[in-house]
């Protein structure tokens, strides 16, 4: 598939979290598959638990919209020097044209100058998900056991000054 989708990457609002919610679910559903597990944190947040996560002021969450449709986001927690991406979620009829790419890369602008890391975790078996993020520059870190799961850490260093390219 072709990796020159045009989406706009902005903010998300509060205006939009039934869209988001929406999102997520959909695009986690696979993950949920994988792993067995329909109770990953991206399937059984509330609404509610969305509005509070979009109201703080340590969390960044942009949005991918193609048109008037929201078709991808990723969530930016924010701890001192160091950020770290989640919820990276792309709509299932539109994976693999480049929109979790752009959003990597997109993130990155809106994160505030002192940071000079950023971090991700995904489930060891999910292949496409470590090949992304180690197609944007993220390396392997370490793996950690939480119950049945595997979780792999990857790491993206920043330099000061660091400019991004669009993807």
């Amino acid at each position: 598939m072709s990796d020159d989708f045009d989406v706009r990457i902005d903010p998300i609002g509060h205006d939009h979290a039934g869209e988001l919610l929406t999102v997520r679910r959909a695009a986690f559903v696979a993950e949920a598959q994988l792993y067995n597990d329909p109770h990953i944190p991206a399937l059984t947040q509330t609404l509610e638990q969305l509005h509070e996560d979009l109201a703080r002021d340590d969390v960044v969450t942009l949005g991918a919209w193609h048109g008037p449709r929201l078709v991808g986001s990723i969530r930016v927690g924010l701890e001192g020097d160091k950020a770290t991406i989640g919820r990276l979620a792309v709509v299932p009829d539109l994976q693999a044209r480049g929109i979790g790419t752009k959003l990597l890369f997109a993130v990155l602008t809106y994160l505030p100058d002192n940071t000079t890391e950023v971090w991700v975790f995904t489930g060891q078996n999910s292949k496409h998900n470590i090949a992304l993020y180690n197609k944007a520059g993220y390396e392997h870190q370490f793996d950690e056991v939480s119950g049945d799961l595997t979780y792999a850490y990857l790491r993206k260093i920043l330099e000061a000054g660091n400019i991004v390219d669009d993807a």
